[in-house]
């Protein structure tokens, strides 16, 4: 089930972001990256957010709460699955829900995506409309994509 984030949930918000940049990111980028990912989603970031309505909680069956999306106008933000709820759809379930209403406004969505989330993306019909790199602490860099997919009306 998937619902809409109220105040009292942000700090369930940021521990989901939280564990899951710091679960998979190291994989996938140096430790300047990874700080630079867990300082983005601050606490004052989501609990803005929210107050704006645009943040989602995936509940599992069993009342765990196991994901996170945000949707800001046709862009869609901090799409995040625990790892140990992930390979279970999930994230599609969240994706599907966050590209409902985007769809119904935009003629597009579009969002920012991370190394591991890229090969996603692609599969789901999304393409990179550009690349970036961020320096980040001890000459790090974060590198990652900004995708568009378009929609047909």
């Amino acid at each position: 089930m998937i619902i809409k984030a109220e105040l009292k949930d942000a700090d369930i918000v940021k521990k989901i972001a939280a564990e899951t940049i710091s679960a998979v990111y190291p994989h996938y980028y140096p430790e300047g990256a990874v700080s630079f990912f867990l300082a983005h989603h601050s606490q004052e970031h989501i609990v803005k957010d929210i107050e704006e309505e645009n943040v989602w909680l995936l509940v599992t069956g069993d009342g765990s709460y196991a994901g996170t999306v945000t949707v800001n106008g046709c862009e869609i933000n901090r799409l995040f699955v625990l790892p140990e709820y992930q390979g279970r759809g999930y994230g599609r379930e969240l994706l599907d829900h966050a590209e409902a209403p985007v769809t119904a406004e935009y003629d597009r969505i579009e969002l920012s995506a991370s190394l591991p989330a890229k090969g996603i993306y692609l599969k789901r019909g999304y393409t990179s409309t550009g690349f970036f790199m961020i320096d980040t602490e001890n000459g790090d860099k974060l590198c990652y994509d900004y995708m568009e997919k378009k929609v047909c009306k």
